[in-house]
């Protein structure tokens, strides 16, 4: 086994050991192997894949790397994979299936950008040592060759990821200028990993921090994703306020760090925002949840623009959720998010002060239908949202507040046992609607359907007889609706 000479723990050594030993256990990976040797060819597991099995997660997802060209790896796969596909063969890569393992073989590459280009330059390498200098991190550039089974770590990958530090195989320049994207990376990785980015590495990432902008906002977004999605996001969002990489695809998150929240007097919008979102991890039931995750983080980023400065000394941010719901939807847009995922996000951070609107005093049946009704299926994570935004260090009222909180989810519960909360419909459906007021369709049934709602709403089920005699009294209150009437000789009212 090649290690650095850094001298490493009994503990990462031991767990390097069992990385190869897993290795020669895995069916997929010593078939693939052995194809790859009777053809001439060199293929070695490597990256995330290696650094997963060595802190003994290796998962159904590997990575390999080859001399062998593109065209040449299709021809050794076919007929052998279970599934072959090839979405990245112009990246070098091929995809294939095999045993139940998702295989991703790539020829020896380096990628750079050019000044002003969005997508790298795929260039091939032609030895493994080569390829693992151009890698984004030495925890990334450890490889186990195949199949003789050789552990390979020409840049101390091993003793970084037991030190739990992120350094660059090449100088943090030279790896950042092939793609800057990785700056990113390190930010995720710390994330992900809970790892310290070393100083060198730091001290780039700032410098260079404007060269994320020729990156395409669709390997941005991913890397926001995982980041979010990681172990502690709180330690990667730190990164990219402090070297200035937000600024240029978040300035909404650094911006945060000037305003003092009204409520929370003890700590800064980005403190209480990064504490929000700590506390929405606490309360995921199943795994990341990128949608709550995401408005915990923009939950107040309409705060700025509606700073004000009260007599006295005060500070409001009046409808400031309105205002950034707003901006959350034109963020994420332009951070090519799917239309679904930026109106849950943005719906979210437009409602998630909505429990505070209705005050100390009990809430009226009519209050708690609307607050189902506006959440509908995001009701759970609204929940979720609205617990974590309390952060107050005031044990006596943040006390009171989970106390108000329990009570308004047990009236929920109550009231959807009772009237099937989840599916709120007007007591009449349209067809029941035209034929009471003997109507065509058009925007008067509509009409009459939504005053319907608001009645349901305000007073609960009424039964059909109810809503009739209702629906007819207010009808003959709409003046509108009498000249529509008698603009259609045929339709009269009721």
């Amino acid at each position: 086994m090649h290690n650095s000479s850094t001298r490493l723990p009994p503990a990462a050594a031991e767990a390097a050991r069992a990385a190869v030993e897993k290795l020669r256990l895995n069916p997929a990976a010593s078939e693939l192997a052995e194809r790859f040797a009777a053809a001439g060819h060199a293929l070695a597991l490597v990256g995330g894949s290696v650094r997963d099995a060595v802190l003994g997660r290796l998962g159904d997802d590997l990575d390999f790397t080859t001399d062998a060209r593109p065209q040449q790896v299709l021809k050794l796969v076919r007929g052998w994979a279970d599934a072959v596909w090839e979405v990245g063969i112009a990246f070098g890569t091929v995809g294939c299936q095999k045993h139940g393992y998702k295989l991703e073989i790539t020829t020896y590459r380096s990628e750079a950008y050019d000044r002003d280009s969005r997508k790298p330059a795929v260039s091939y390498g032609d030895s493994l040592e080569e390829d693992l200098v151009r890698r984004d991190f030495t925890v990334n550039s450890m490889a186990v060759r195949l199949p003789e089974l050789e552990f390979v770590d020409p840049h101390g990958g091993l003793a970084d990821l037991a030190l739990g530090i992120l350094r660059t195989p090449a100088t943090p320049e030279e790896s950042f200028s092939d793609d800057p994207l990785r700056m990113l990376r390190a930010a995720r990785f710390a994330a992900q990993l809970r790892f310290n980015v070393a100083p060198e590495v730091l001290a780039a990432m700032t410098a260079m921090a404007e060269r994320i902008k020729i990156v395409s906002a669709e390997r941005v977004r991913d890397e926001l994703s995982k980041l979010l999605a990681g172990a502690d996001p709180r330690r990667g969002l730190g990164l990219l306020t402090d070297t200035g990489l937000a600024d240029h695809f978040l300035p909404e998150l650094p911006k945060l760090r000037l305003e003092i929240d009204e409520h929370h007097r003890h700590k800064d919008v980005y403190e209480h925002t990064l504490t929000v979102v700590d506390q929405a991890i606490e309360l995921e039931d199943d795994g990341p949840d990128l949608v709550l995750r995401m408005a915990a983080l923009l939950h107040d980023i309409g705060k700025p623009r509606t700073r004000r400065f009260e007599p006295g000394g005060g500070v409001s941010f009046h409808h400031h959720e309105v205002v950034g719901a707003k901006m959350t939807k034109k963020r994420l847009r332009e951070l090519k998010y799917s239309n679904e995922f930026v109106d849950d996000v943005a719906r979210l951070v437009e409602l998630h002060l909505r429990f505070h609107g209705y005050g100390d005093g009990e809430w009226t049946d009519s209050a708690v239908r609307r607050y189902v009704r506006d959440a509908g299926p995001l009701l759970d994570r609204l929940h979720k949202l609205t617990r974590s935004d309390c952060t107050t260090r005031n044990r006596r009222k943040a006390t009171a507040l989970a106390a108000s909180y329990d009570a308004l989810e047990a009236r929920i519960e109550r009231l959807r046992e009772q009237e099937e909360l989840d599916s709120i419909r007007p007591d009449l459906d349209g067809n029941q609607i035209m034929e009471v007021l003997n109507l065509r369709p058009g925007p008067l049934v509509g009409r009459a359907y939504k005053y319907l709602l608001e009645l349901r709403l305000d007073e609960g089920p009424l039964g059909e007889e109810a809503a009739v005699n209702a629906l007819r009294t207010w009808w003959g209150s709409q003046a509108e609706s009498q000249e529509a009437v008698s603009a259609h000789p045929d339709a009269s009212g009721t």
